[in-house]
């Protein structure tokens, strides 16, 4: 933000953001504190004062969140509770159920899958878990694409470079499909996505909304973001 005397005082306006974005978030750590969080997310904060550029239009607090956001995901990952073996499990995962669908020309069960993956349906709880938690850092990377070159919605209120014509198509077309795909999903599957990326509250408050456990929320999370995730696959197919 430009044109600000007092650094200080903006800082202490927004820290009720961060607290907000720590809260969202939500992520289990031992390494960390909620008061680390927040120590590293006004870091985001300070870089969203320097950054911001008023002549894009968009409001200061949507472009903070996204910086505070990414602050602090960026050093949660450096410690993050997702092993190599927990993405080669959500891989093997991914590979079974298109297989599965392949072979039964339908959506198969969490029984069939396990017998799949030869797994527990703890194990298969653990693969959920994975999905939720990665899901918590990008929604859309997370469904749009495997590798990490996909298109985030979030690049729209960061990029200062102009998109293409063929980028804007290709962003109206993946958000016209995933709202497709979200209006199949089961009632208390909308309304936990709802409450998480709309309403912004962390699984603790959801959890008990729906009068369930938090890891139940975080499975369930989880379950929806591969089914969303099948069903983009599926568009892209057809």
């Amino acid at each position: 933000m430009q044109n600000i005397e007092d650094r200080e005082a903006i800082i202490l306006k927004y820290v009720p953001l961060v607290e907000k974005v720590v809260r969202h978030i939500g992520l289990s750590n031992p390494d960390y504190e909620k008061s680390d969080l927040v120590n590293i997310g006004v870091i985001g904060l300070m870089d969203a004062i320097d950054k911001y550029d008023e002549d894009k239009k968009v409001p200061f607090e949507n472009y903070a969140f996204i910086r505070i956001k990414g602050t602090i995901i960026d050093e949660i990952r450096r410690n993050g509770p997702v092993s190599r073996t927990g993405m080669n499990k959500l891989k093997d995962y991914r590979l079974a159920v298109e297989s599965l669908q392949h072979s039964l020309k339908r959506i198969p069960t969490e029984e069939e899958i396990c017998r799949e993956l030869q797994i527990t349906a703890k194990q298969l709880g653990q693969v959920y878990d994975t999905a939720s938690y990665l899901a918590t850092q990008s929604l859309e990377k997370m469904i749009f694409n495997d590798e990490g070159n996909g298109v985030e919605l979030g690049d729209m209120l960061v990029d200062t470079h102009a998109i293409s014509v063929e980028e804007e198509l290709l962003k109206n077309e993946q958000m016209e499909a995933l709202k497709g795909a979200i209006g199949r999903l089961k009632e208390r599957e909308q309304l936990i996505l709802q409450l998480y990326y709309v309403e912004k509250l962390p699984l603790k408050e959801i959890a008990f909304i729906l009068e369930v456990s938090v890891p139940r929320v975080s499975q369930i999370h989880g379950k929806m973001i591969l089914k969303l995730k099948e069903e983009m696959r599926r568009e892209e197919l057809d």
